[in-house]
């Protein structure tokens, strides 16, 4: 059996590719498994760290903010096309998985052309332009949330939520071990802020001019910068206790244990993890993602009082107060944490590789 699995750019489109990758090889020890992203993307990092081969292919988004930077990108796709039908042609699997992101788009494409079955994994709740295009000619869609048909095909769609790391599944580590391991005090509460796998640049600032305001509400920091603003945040908490930076944290079982409420942005990875591990969160979406899906994902949170919403263009005078009217709310944060549980779908890997199975076997 022999499954591509295609897409990246981020974390949230990479780690449910890997969880589905891993769930795979546990059902089907024998399956041979070949990753597709972009070339340039984290993609072309993560994946060989977790194990598996990768092909990268020169596609390239459209940038709708600069249009002179537009001008490669036929010839990006094209050369994307003619690479993905050699992998493909090469390759000959059984199915071609696609999970968002600059690759899924010309490799899922290609495949259909040969013939190969198709599934599509669409994680956020308003789906994007290139998986309704390639849902035409998918076998099944697996969703994340409800009422999808809005967009795809309803006898395609299967529920099965987004997959997420093995870690986060099987991780037994106390909150006090967790502290530790970050050098923070057991007995104090800590923040957690992840702005994505990439960084967010306007959460940054926030919590950088609110940094002793957090500090001497007696919170604790577990601050993931992203690259561009490490060098900034390590200089500002150079001489103050309590803080633990870093631009990537891979440990995320340990960082969500070690949390006792969290500030993050709204990808599907992200609410998808926060529900597993049924933490209070305060979610500012990313508010230029395509269709401003992460706003759609915290607000079908928000609706059930599972989280709190903060628009990106009120950040900087609106999350400093909302964190310590949070921390000092504990019978909010139980709330809260009870309330995103509902929206965890722990077995969603296996749902998803289910679905493959049954295609490939037909």
């Amino acid at each position: 059996m022999k499954v591509i699995i295609s897409g990246g750019g981020t974390g949230g489109h990479i780690y449910p590719a890997v969880a589905i990758a891993n769930e795979l090889k546990r059902q089907r020890p024998d399956a041979g498994i070949l990753f597709v992203g972009a070339l340039g993307k984290m993609e072309m990092e993560k994946v060989p760290r977790e194990g598996y081969t990768i092909v990268g292919l020169p596609v390239a988004g459209f940038n709708r903010s600069n249009l002179l930077a537009n001008l490669t990108f036929p010839f990006k796709l094209i050369g994307s096309m003619l690479k993905g039908y050699r992998v493909v042609k090469s390759f000959q699997p059984d199915i071609a998985v696609g999970v968002g992101g600059f690759a899924s788009g010309p490799t899922l494409r290609i495949a259909s052309f040969l013939g190969v079955k198709t599934l599509i994994q669409e994680q956020n709740s308003y789906a994007g332009v290139t998986n309704k295009i390639l849902a035409r000619k998918a076998s099944k869609v697996c969703v994340a949330y409800p009422d999808m048909d809005q967009f795809f095909d309803r006898d395609k769609i299967v529920f099965t939520g987004n997959p997420v790391r093995n870690d986060m599944l099987l991780s037994g580590v106390s909150r006090e071990d967790a502290k530790a391991h970050f050098g923070l005090d057991a007995t104090r509460p800590a923040l957690l802020i992840i702005g994505g796998s990439l960084g967010a640049l306007s959460i940054n600032r926030a919590i950088a001019t609110g940094l002793d305001t957090l500090l001497s509400s007696g919170l604790q920091l577990i601050w993931q910068t992203g690259k561009s603003f490490i060098g900034e945040a390590r200089e500002l908490v150079k001489d103050k206790k309590g803080v633990f930076v870093s631009d990537f944290i891979y440990e995320m079982d340990k960082a969500y244990a070690a949390a006792d409420l969290v500030v993050s942005r709204a990808g599907a990875l992200a609410v998808s993890e926060l529900s597993l591990v049924g933490k209070a969160a305060i979610l500012v979406p990313f508010p230029y993602a395509a269709e401003d899906h992460q706003t759609k994902n915290a607000e079908s949170l928000s609706r059930q009082e599972a989280a709190i919403l903060i628009p990106d263009v009120q950040v900087n005078e609106a999350l400093i107060p909302a964190v310590t009217a949070l921390a000092a709310d504990p019978g909010r944060i139980a709330a809260m944490e009870n309330a995103i549980r509902a929206f965890a779908r722990p077995k969603a890997a296996e749902d998803i590789v289910k679905e493959i199975l049954k295609l490939t076997e037909k």
